[in-house]
């Protein structure tokens, strides 16, 4: 199957972006696999299809993860759909909205392409609508078993899940070894992304990230 696709990258974050009108057939869940895997395929934190029809706006988006499941928003991803929308010629300077699972995302693209923001909504604490297992509460400061250790979590949601983890030292080695853990944790019945945190001087934060299949 040959598929006509445009490719960026956001923070870090890079993603593949196909209108749905130049598929032959609805994606599966082996494709965007395949077409995700960075040895096998294109290589890419995921697969923004779109634009689609909206019933509240213009446009509409599904948010692929590499795993083949799909994301309820992803902030980076919606940077780079508004800028493949603004490159198409089918968005101005002017703010506009997408539809996706997780609502309404409102973007704007300016400085000629150079800047682009998007208004990903309240952040949300409470612990069923994240989601997070038990009873309604505020995910702050909570102990989690992750292998070996136990960790001081905080979760929110801003359309899609998050698990932070703030620390006094962080290194990718830890982010690789303990993020899967936290991100497939039955805590979370839909996954979440996973982010190791240390406070800088100045107001700085530092981030490594443990996991991203839910997208961010």
């Amino acid at each position: 199957m040959l598929v006509a696709f445009a490719k960026y990258h956001a923070l870090g974050n890079d993603y593949l972006v196909i209108d749905p009108r130049d598929l032959p057939a609805p994606l599966t869940v082996a494709q965007v696999r395949r077409i995700c895997d960075r040895h096998y395929g294109v290589g890419a934190d995921g697969i923004l299809l779109g634009p689609l029809p909206a019933e509240r706006t213009r446009f509409a988006l599904r948010i692929f993860n590499p795993d083949g499941s799909e994301a309820e928003k992803s902030g980076n991803g919606l940077r780079i759909f508004a800028r493949h929308l603004w490159e198409r010629g089918l968005v101005a300077e002017e703010e506009f909205a997408v539809e996706t699972p997780g609502g309404l995302v409102r973007a704007t693209v300016a400085d000629a392409g150079r800047s682009v923001r998007v208004e990903m909504g309240r952040v949300s604490f409470w612990s069923d609508e994240i989601p997070v297992a038990g009873p309604r509460r505020e995910v702050i400061d909570e102990g989690l078993v992750a292998g070996d250790r136990t960790f001081t979590i905080c979760a929110a949601t801003i359309g899609n899940p998050h698990c932070v983890v703030p620390l006094p030292e962080i290194s990718a080695e830890l982010a690789r070894h303990y993020g899967p853990l936290l991100e497939t944790h039955p805590s979370f019945p839909n996954r979440t992304n996973v982010q190791f945190l240390k406070a800088l001087p100045g107001g700085v934060l530092a981030i490594e990230v443990g996991a991203a299949t839910r997208c961010r």
